[in-house]
């Protein structure tokens, strides 16, 4: 039986959405889309991790304003719902995820503790 993911599964604000196209424009080699995963590690559990790439079997792709995001499908349950935007500030530009899935995160920002969503109260 397959599992039917609401269609919310990630959202990009305007300046993620500028942002994705920028890097897939510049990227050194093809790629089709901004991979977006979740690994353990960190002082809070876990951490975001991207990477320009290809989607593989089982990943979720989120096309909006022309960029491409895809969600490695280990991570879907730990993104449902969750809005990608960018932080910049006089010395840097970097992503930011708003994810109700996040229950805290480490002092120095590099980490943070999700649990993973029930997908049938997000639908």
């Amino acid at each position: 039986m397959s599992l039917a993911l609401p269609s919310n599964v990630l959202s990009l604000s305007d300046a993620a959405a500028e942002r994705v196209r920028g890097l897939l424009r510049v990227a050194s080699s093809p790629v089709t889309g901004l991979r977006v995963s979740v690994e353990k590690g960190g002082c809070a559990g876990m951490s975001y991790k991207m990477d320009l790439a290809e989607p593989s079997p089982g990943d979720e792709v989120v096309e909006q304003e022309g960029a491409r995001v895809i969600i490695d499908a280990k991570a879907v349950l730990y993104l449902l719902g969750t809005r990608m935007d960018v932080k910049t500030d006089q010395f840097s530009s970097t992503f930011v995820f708003e994810n109700p899935n996040q229950t805290s995160a480490c002092g120095c920002g590099e980490s943070v503790a999700l649990t993973p969503a029930d997908p049938a109260r997000v639908g």
